[in-house]
């Protein structure tokens, strides 16, 4: 049982497709695998292969006490998706301010998942500080912080390499014994990307725990609706790797007889107590 999230200080860094794409690629490998939207763009279901037309959310609605079980969504990926929900922004602030008074409404409901045998839970997160991630904090087990190989993540490599951008004194510190650095989109015929990869490299040493390539061929997948899973080579290579990198962090055991192959890996009506 292990909860990873995926953040970034800022946006539009690839967070979604990369946190989508390991949980794929650990639940082909026979891991059990939740993947929880708290992002309000809501965002994590399409990458999954969730139609437009499912209702089932999460976050949402969470003032009114939602039962996760039942809002688990299956994906041909093998994975299960709790999606955020609709929320306009008014909704939004007022989950922020619910979190922030009380975050157990959000911390109870991952207890119960993480106390299920053999489950990763994937959190796909806001960028920036928020209160969802707070409240999740003191149960992570790895936080993956993504950033782009362009200079506006330059800027922010020394407050990640320093801790000050998960907080300051001693949560900060123990925020950052979990936090482990991707670059993504890095491009080694641009000099400006080569050089913030190597100055990340050498800021943040093996907490740069990734890099993947910038490849026209994920963006390709992605508006075909599909994913690449199976090592390709490029971005889909890079992000195999990155998995690996993650397991091997988290020390996961092969699940016995997990193959991968995507679909179905368990009955989730007996897994999830449904039944």
């Amino acid at each position: 049982m292990s909860l990873i999230a995926f953040a970034s200080p800022k946006g539009g860094v690839g967070k979604t497709t990369v946190a989508a794409h390991v949980a794929a690629l650990l639940a082909r490998r026979g891991h059990k695998v939740i993947a929880l939207d708290l992002d309000p763009q809501n965002a994590l279901r399409l990458h999954l292969g969730i139609s437009l037309r499912e209702e089932r959310c999460f976050l949402s609605r969470l003032g009114t006490h939602p039962a996760w079980r039942e809002a688990l969504v299956e994906t041909e990926y093998g994975v299960r998706v709790l999606p955020f929900g609709p929320a306009d922004p008014l909704r939004a602030l007022e989950l922020a301010q619910l979190l922030a008074n009380e975050p157990q409404h959000l911390s109870e409901p991952v207890r119960e998942m993480l106390a299920m045998p053999d489950v990763i839970v994937v959190l796909d997160t806001p960028p920036g500080p928020n209160a969802a991630l707070a409240a999740l904090m003191p149960r992570l087990d790895l936080m993956v912080i993504l950033l782009l190989a362009d200079a506006g993540s330059a800027a922010i490599i020394p407050q990640v390499a320093n801790n000050r951008v998960l907080g300051r004194g001693t949560l900060g510190a123990r925020a950052a014994d979990r936090a482990v650095l991707v670059l993504n989109q890095v491009d080694d015929t641009e000099p400006l990307s080569d050089a913030v990869f190597d100055m990340a490299r050498n800021a943040l040493g093996p907490r740069m725990i990734g890099a993947i390539c910038r490849d026209p061929a994920l963006a390709e997948a992605l508006a075909d609706k599909r994913m690449l899973l199976n090592g390709e080579p490029g971005a889909g290579e890079d992000l195999e790797l990155l998995t690996e990198a993650l397991v091997k962090r988290l020390k996961l055991s092969r699940p016995g007889g997990g193959s991968g192959g995507g679909g179905t890996g368990f009955s989730a009506l007996s897994e999830w107590g449904s039944q």
